[in-house]
């Protein structure tokens, strides 16, 4: 059974919950709390796998929670369950710890699937922000890549992004041909390419300002 802390101040959400599911086969809601401060005494006291809790907790908000939580309880998962806008807190709170959003408008079939995920150490989003975090997470590999190159290398990738040739590059920057035909080489290496056009297209996806 997956053991489920509810965390909302509403009574009605939480007692939704518990009848909810009460007769489940998998998942158990072991307690129920009101605000933020409350979830520290209830973990300490009883066992819990999952937590279910709202954003906005009188006393201590959410997120400062899940933070919180997850320093002094590393093995529970947390969902955060609100009415905000997933578009505004879903990536947030993941990268603050949490094992799932979901949205207060979604079918109770959701934060089922969302519980028995957490459970299992997996990660649950809606499809749409799932998109965005893969998203943001190839422009954090372009960063890193990014970072990877000498100011000179940069230097170059920016005028071959913009359409010089070897020639027009050496001039602007005060080197000979075979130097940019060098940095081109690195530049093809460090970005895993083997072309220009490749190169460029590259150099255009990256913030090389």
């Amino acid at each position: 059974m997956i053991k489920v802390l509810v965390v909302d101040s509403h009574p009605i959400v939480r007692n939704g919950l518990e009848l909810v599911f009460k007769e489940h086969s998998d998942i158990d809601v072991v307690g129920t709390v009101g605000s933020g401060v409350d979830i520290f005494e209830f973990v300490r006291r009883h066992p819990v796998d999952v937590i279910i809790s709202e954003i906005d907790l009188p006393e201590l908000n959410g997120i400062t929670a899940l933070r919180a939580i997850k320093k002094e309880h590393s093995n529970i998962n947390i969902i955060m369950f609100s009415y905000h806008p997933e578009e505004i807190y879903a990536i947030s709170t993941i990268k603050a710890g949490a094992s799932g959003y979901v949205s207060k408008k979604e079918p109770i079939e959701v934060i089922e699937k969302a519980i028995i995920r957490a459970s299992k150490g997996d990660l649950y989003l809606s499809e749409k922000m799932s998109k965005h975090l893969k998203y943001d997470d190839t422009k954090k590999s372009r960063s890193r890549i990014y970072k990877r190159l000498s100011t000179r290398e940069v230097e170059v990738l920016k005028l071959l992004s913009s359409g010089k040739k070897n020639k027009e590059i050496a001039q602007e920057l005060g080197i000979n041909e075979k130097t940019v035909s060098t940095y081109k080489a690195r530049l093809f290496k460090k970005l895993n390419v083997t072309n220009l056009i490749d190169l460029v297209n590259q150099g255009k996806h990256m913030d090389l300002t």
